[in-house]
């Protein structure tokens, strides 16, 4: 009986997935208000919604959701382990030259954050075997590799944190093997798209790698598979790491109090939304009542995140614990029917109100200030000691403004492992026409912009309207350019960053 009901669960489960990959703000209140001390927000890894769950990907091939009973890819958000994938990065007309590559990360698949109450917590090993599934070729050279980590240089606090998960029961938030499995595989992607690339010489320099990550333990052992995948073996002795306290990957600008103020309001915005919502009330009410605990205490253990650690460990749904009067009932699939519903609701109001989009550009904003800069020394002559490969390793509330501030507004909400990669390329001799004044000895330069190995440069903002087929199959950089320092402030009613930040 216990197998036929995990086999109808799994038959089912399907047609609510992208409910559970991209529910709204209302239910988990996690996206990071502006950062007033030098230290991580709490709950730094919560789900904030921002992106919606339309998306035009290969990976993901349904266009619209599905509906509560239809048979559906339950482990697009999950992102199953050593599952084939199409890599585009690396790609380019023949004879341009890669000058340099920009990595953004989410952390690889993690333990819920909070406990469902009077509910079991999933049982799953947060130690590494390779004999033990999912694994991956590079493993346990991996594995041994991490114990000589302290010949790297370490900014505070992060010489502390352990290299490799190492819980037999896994802590709350602790990266499990999955999610190292993951950034291994993503890791090795990479290397082989820029293999015959020479991105980074034999004796590459530490100036030229760059290495930065929250001081979470998932984000730090998930930024190290990801590396190791990418160079196996690699030179302790030449890597350092750098802190980065903010989420938003911000460093020395995060002060920016009109930011605070749109987020404010795209709070106010849903939390109206999620109380005139009745159904979903219903909804929140029997759930609390099938675990035996009082509603508001059931919001505030954000069941959603526990829930999609069954999923994606093929766990059945938490039931009421032995001796209690709700012993025997479990959380259902019909009650995320609900949930997804109104969360399709919040979207299209989200994208109506645009208080999210304005965040996303001033909270992104310094990040892609510095990943333009990166590239503009790139692509100097004689910058062969300047940074070329950057890895930057943290949350989806990283990754989720990034792909709204880029204008990446049908991408889906970023599953764990998830990647955006930025590429500098500069055209052949031969393609350089008279008079261009692009940097680089007259050759032009242009970028890409991957998100999970898709092409998605001519979805962004500042290359939508581009014609790819006059002459130019790339986008120029300069259009990237120009959003970053001028054009993208133009949502908020602004020519700067700082007139943004200090308007009322």
């Amino acid at each position: 009986m216990l197998g036929r009901n995990r086999f109808l669960i799994l038959l089912v489960v399907g047609g609510v997935t992208l409910a559970v990959i991209s529910l709204s703000l209302q239910f988990l209140n996690l996206i990071p208000s502006a950062p007033t001390e030098k230290r991580p927000p709490q709950g730094a890894d919560g789900w904030d919604g921002a992106i919606l769950a339309k998306s035009r990907k290969r990976v993901f091939p349904e266009t619209h959701p599905p509906g509560p009973n239809s048979v559906g890819d339950p482990y697009s958000y999950c992102n199953t382990p050593n599952r084939s994938e199409q890599a585009w990065e690396g790609h380019s007309p023949a004879d341009y030259k890669l000058l340099s590559v920009q990595v953004m990360i989410r952390h690889g698949d993690r333990y819920p954050l909070y406990a469902i109450p009077k509910t079991r917590r999933p049982a799953i090993d947060c130690t590494l075997s390779p004999s033990r599934n999912p694994s991956h070729p590079l493993l346990a050279s991996f594995i041994s590799h991490m114990g000589l980590g302290g010949r790297a240089n370490w900014e505070a606090p992060l010489h502390s944190i352990p290299r490799i998960p190492n819980h037999s029961s896994c802590e709350m938030g602790e990266l499990t093997q999955t999610g190292v499995v993951q950034h291994l595989h993503n890791g090795q992607l990479l290397r082989q798209a820029y293999s015959h690339h020479g991105i980074l010489p034999s004796d590459w320099s530490p100036r030229q790698l760059g290495i930065e990550t929250t001081s979470r333990s998932r984000t730090v052992q998930s930024g190290l598979a990801f590396l190791y995948g990418f160079m196996p073996d690699f030179d302790w002795g030449r890597v350092n790491v750098r802190h980065q306290w903010s989420t938003l990957f911000c460093g020395s600008a995060c002060d920016c109090p009109a930011r605070n103020r749109y987020l404010e309001e795209e709070q106010r915005r849903q939390y109206r939304l999620r109380v005139n919502d009745g159904e979903l009330e219903k909804t929140y009410a029997d759930m609390a009542r099938t675990v035996g605990v009082l509603a508001r205490q059931l919001r505030a253990a954000n069941p959603i995140d526990s829930l999609l650690c069954h999923l994606c460990h093929g766990l059945s749904f938490p039931c009421a614990s032995p001796g209690d009067g709700s012993a025997g009932k479990c959380l259902t699939m019909e009650q995320f029917a609900v949930i997804r519903r109104q969360q399709r609701n919040d979207e299209l109001d989200r994208g109506r109100a645009g208080h999210y989009h304005k965040y996303a550009i001033l909270a992104m904003y310094p990040y892609l200030n510095q990943t333009a800069t990166k590239m503009e020394r790139a692509s100097r002559d004689g910058a062969r000691r300047e940074e070329v490969f950057s890895l930057a390793s943290g949350h989806d509330i990283t990754i989720s403004p990034l792909l709204s501030a880029l204008g990446l507004k049908d991408e889906s909400f970023p599953r764990f492992a998830a990647r955006v990669v930025f590429e500098l390329w500069r055209s052949p001799p031969a393609k350089a026409k008279q008079g261009d004044r692009s940097k680089g000895k007259g050759r032009p330069l242009f970028i890409r912009i991957l998100y999970n190995g898709e092409d998605v440069t001519f979805h962004t903002a500042f290359c939508r309207s581009h014609d790819r087929h006059a002459g130019q199959p790339l986008c120029p950089l300069e259009n990237f350019l120009s959003f970053v320092r001028r054009d993208m402030f133009s949502a908020v009613n602004a020519t700067s960053y700082q007139e943004a930040c200090s308007r009322r």
